[in-house]
């Protein structure tokens, strides 16, 4: 595994991109940096981070064998890697927020992005961003932000935390390619924040609505019971769930 460490980058997943572009990647090649400029997360979001204080970086991942249809059985996969090596440092009330969000007691605690390379209907190779919140425990206008250090009250190492999580990535990533997927989406709404649990939501015109998330489909959509026992399935760019 080769691991390339960067003081600062505008984005890892940028990085890796252009690296990607111009030479041959090895398959698990990680890119790590203190600080990002432009850290990017989903629906064209910002994350922001304290120099130093948190994990950010990113993974290629080579993945021919999955077709596109199939794509969101990575993002569970990860996000299940995520899930596993936070659980291992004893981090607690951990949730999966559909699509990638890691919560703790509601909060954010982890965001992850990923994408991907696709060549006739096959994924060809992945780049996964993730970020996570180690050390910092102020976060200026992001009130639903929390760390590993504030949730526990310890101080972390953070490349320990990195190993972990790399480790729990490759054990997915094999569940994944023996194309076990069954067990990946159980595991992916066993662990699902809000499941069943009355919520609400607002659709991309501003229309608030209730409803109970039963799950995900093979995309990736968004299962919501409504009203009249209609069970209706959600792009991410069309709900976002209010709690």
């Amino acid at each position: 595994m080769r691991i390339i460490k960067l003081n600062a980058i505008d984005s890892t997943n940028s990085f890796l991109r252009q690296l990607s572009a111009e030479e041959s990647v090895e398959d698990f090649t990680v890119v790590v940096a203190d600080n990002q400029t432009n850290g990017r997360g989903q629906m064209g979001t910002q994350w922001q981070s304290q120099n130093a204080k948190n994990l950010m970086f990113s993974v290629f991942k080579e993945m021919s064998g999955l077709s596109a249809e199939s794509h969101f059985y990575l993002s569970m996969a990860v996000s299940l890697a995520v899930f596993d090596a936070l659980k291992a440092f004893q981090i607690k009330t951990l949730k999966i927020k559909w699509p990638n969000d890691i919560l703790s007691e509601q909060q954010k605690l982890c965001g992850i992005l990923i994408e991907n390379v696709i060549k006739q209907n096959q994924l060809q190779s992945s780049i996964i961003g993730i970020g996570i919140n180690v050390n910092q425990t102020i976060f200026n206008d992001l009130p639903n932000a929390t760390s590993m250090q504030l949730i526990s009250g310890k101080h972390f190492d953070r490349d320990q935390v990195l190993q972990e999580v790399l480790k729990q990535l490759k054990k997915y990533f094999s569940i994944l390619e023996s194309k076990s997927y069954g067990d990946l989406k159980l595991a992916y709404e066993n662990n699902l924040f809000r499941k069943d649990k009355p919520s609400t939501f607002k659709d991309k015109e501003g229309t608030l609505f209730s409803g109970f998330i039963r799950g995900v489909d093979d995309s990736g959509h968004l299962k919501v019971l409504i009203e009249d026992d209609i069970v209706k399935s959600f792009e991410l760019k069309d709900v976002q769930l209010l709690f």
